[in-house]
């Protein structure tokens, strides 16, 4: 089960990283012009959005291998699962069905990381 934590983690923070660095890295039009949900917030919202996705990322794997603060990947996990309801909520009000599917997948992926890792399988 510890193989599957990890494999899931490193799943989950490459596409936190991904989807947080483009945001972080391309100007706000051009994010907005490939993301249409990016219109219905500020540049500086959709840098912060990034910004926590590349933090989480970070924490998903970070403390796990250094073996510091261990708490703080199951804590990135639960940012996680905010992150990804607070993505569904935006898609399902503008109607992004296949974005929602797609967010309830990582939403469940990190809360089974949560599980695992506040419960039966943390160092």
């Amino acid at each position: 089960m510890n193989v599957f934590l990890w494999i899931l983690q490193s799943l989950l923070a490459a596409g936190m990283l991904a989807a947080g660095g483009g945001k972080l890295a391309q100007p706000y039009e051009k994010t907005a012009e490939s993301m249409a949900w990016a219109k219905s917030f500020t540049s500086g919202q959709v840098k912060m959005i990034g910004a926590v996705e590349v933090l989480a990322a970070i924490g998903l794997i970070l403390p796990a291998v250094t073996g510091i603060a261990t708490v703080l990947t199951p804590l990135a996990a639960v940012g996680v699962a905010l992150i990804m309801i607070g993505a569904v909520v935006t898609h399902a009000r503008r109607g992004e069905w296949p974005n929602v599917g797609v967010n309830v997948v990582l939403l469940a992926i990190a809360v089974v990381i949560a599980w695992g890792r506040f419960g039966p399988y943390a160092w």
